[in-house]
This record gives C-alpha cells, sequence and structure tokens, in this order.
C-alpha cells in the first residue's frame, strides 16, 4: 500500500474516536442544551407539587345565632320603618327631659294630626324634629316654666320652621298658665306623662275608606300609639303610619276586621271588629293602663 493511503486510514481513525470520546462524555453530563430545549417543549418538568386544602366557613355556632320565635300576636313587619325591632317610642319616651322654648298661636285643636275641633285648649304643636312624622300625635306632655308654673298639654299639630327642636307653640289660653303673653316665648323644660283622666279610645276610618283601601286613625289614647295591626288571613298584619296620622292598609287586608293598637310602653289592646264607616268615630271601650 502507498505511503499516503496508509497516513489518511491513520487520521480518519483518530477522527472517528475522537467523536466517539466527546459523545460519551456528553452523555456523561447529561443532555446537551439544544436536547434538553427539546424536551423541555415535549413535556414540562414536574416538581413536587403542594396542595393546600380548601378553607370552608364553618357555619354559625348556636351561641352567635339568635332566633326569636315568632308571636301569634306579633305580625312580620310590612316595611323597613314598621320592623318588630324598631323601638316603641320615638324622641319623646318615658323618662327623658326636653328644654326649650314656648309660644302661642291660635287653635281649636285641628292640625296636621287629623283630630277634630276641641273645646279644650290644652293642646299646643309640636316641633317638627319632635313630632316625628306624627309619631307625637295624642302624646300628653307637662311643660314647666323656669317660675315653677306647668300645664299639661295634649300634641295635636305640628310646629314647622322656624320652630326649632324642643319647642311647643301652644294654645293661648295653655301659654297663659305659664306666663303673660307679653313675653312673646317662655323658656321651658318639657316631658311626656300619662293622662289620668283620658277617655275611652275611639277608631276612624278615614274618608274613602272600604273593603278595598283604608285608613285607621286612633283617637283619645292616653299615651302615645306606637303600632297598629290588623287581623288578617288568620294573622296579623301591622300597618304602615302615615305623616297625617292614618295607618294604611292599602290593599284592603284586614279592613273590617280586628285591631290591635300597641303603646310606647309595650301594652298591646285588642279592639273587636268594628264596621268601615269613614269620617265616624267608634267607640272601642279600651283605654292603656296609666303611668
Amino acid at each position: 500500500m502507498p505511503k499516503r493511503a496508509v497516513v489518511v486510514s491513520v487520521v480518519a481513525l483518530l477522527v472517528v474516536a475522537t467523536v466517539v470520546v466527546v459523545l460519551v462524555v456528553t452523555r456523561a453530563g447529561g443532555p446537551a442544551p439544544a436536547e434538553a430545549a427539546n424536551r423541555a417543549d415535549a413535556a414540562p418538568v414536574i416538581g413536587t407539587a403542594v396542595t393546600t386544602p380548601p378553607v370552608s366557613t364553618p357555619p354559625p355556632s348556636s351561641s352567635a345565632t339568635t332566633t326569636t320565635p315568632a308571636s301569634s300576636s306579633v305580625a312580620a313587619p310590612t316595611s323597613a320603618a314598621a320592623s318588630g325591632d324598631a323601638p316603641l317610642a320615638g324622641r319623646i319616651k318615658p323618662g327623658t327631659s326636653h328644654s326649650g322654648v314656648a309660644t302661642f298661636y291660635d287653635t281649636d285643636g285641628t292640625g296636621a294630626c287629623g283630630y277634630d275641633a276641641s273645646p279644650d285648649p290644652l293642646n299646643a304643636a309640636m316641633n317638627v324634629a319632635d313630632f316625628e312624622g306624627s309619631l307625637a300625635c295624642g302624646a300628653y306632655v307637662e311643660v314647666h316654666a323656669a317660675g315653677g308654673a306647668s300645664v299639661t298639654v295634649r300634641i295635636t299639630n305640628l310646629c314647622p320652621a322656624p320652630c326649632r327642636v324642643g319647642q311647643l307653640d301652644l294654645n293661648p289660653k295653655a301659654f297663659d298658665r305659664l306666663g303673660a303673653r307679653v313675653r312673646g316665648e317662655i323658656l321651658v323644660t318639657w316631658k311626656l306623662v300619662s293622662q289620668p283622666s283620658a277617655k275611652q279610645i275611639s277608631l276612624r276610618y278615614k274618608e274613602g275608606s272600604s273593603q278595598y283601601w283604608c285608613g285607621i286613625q286612633v283617637l283619645d289614647h292616653r299615651n302615645p300609639v306606637a303600632r297598629l295591626e290588623v287581623r288578617a288571613g288568620g294573622s296579623w298584619k301591622r300597618l304602615q303610619r302615615t305623616d297625617y296620622n292614618y295607618f294604611l292598609s292599602e290593599n284592603g287586608a284586614g279592613c273590617g276586621g280586628a285591631v290591635a293598637v300597641t303603646d310606647i310602653y309595650g301594652e298591646r289592646l285588642v279592639i273587636d271588629p268594628l264596621p268601615v264607616k269613614p269620617g265616624v268615630s267608634q267607640p272601642a271601650n279600651r283605654q292603656f293602663a296609666q303611668h
């Protein structure tokens, strides 16, 4: 064989051996970068998975939930304003003293409360804040002047602005019990009282009332009225009070049926059914206790 051919063959063998060594070393150190990349695209690396169990909220404990059983004598409220959780008394409540001024105006006892004219001059109008949309209607308040004079008046009307919080606008003859009219206004304090000589309660259906719609007004109550319910469909339904001092049943439920009236002390009087006679005061032969 020629010398040149032998040399070429030796060189070729050396090259092949070198390639084999490189491949072996590469396999021992792991896949080549390009190959690793290709594998990553084909099947991602799976690491150690940490699974957090879902957090469930336990139901409220019995100690955190208070359930009040419904009473057969108390109906579910018809609105938020009539909620059973709402306080019976508003701003005018037993044992609370108020300060303000007493003024006077000509009145016969009629006004925003919707009462008939009365020969009794001992009545007054209440400022907007304390009137509370007719909640004060029919309340008896004892008014004291700084000098010691006093008078008890019945709230029959609303005294709009510029009447101030705490202000009472009295019948002139009631004002005379506190001081001379030339003074114009007198500093006073006043508080709720339970009238000892009140008449028996009466109910009156509003003009236009029928079995399909009715408004009910409570008259001659000793203590302020907080709620009124009607018996309808075998249960009691609480009616919403209006600013003009009637309780409305807009769908006619309970019109002409039994009525339950509750005062701010929590006393509840059940009145037997009375016929729907619009505009007529009908005696109920009931009265709240004196406090």
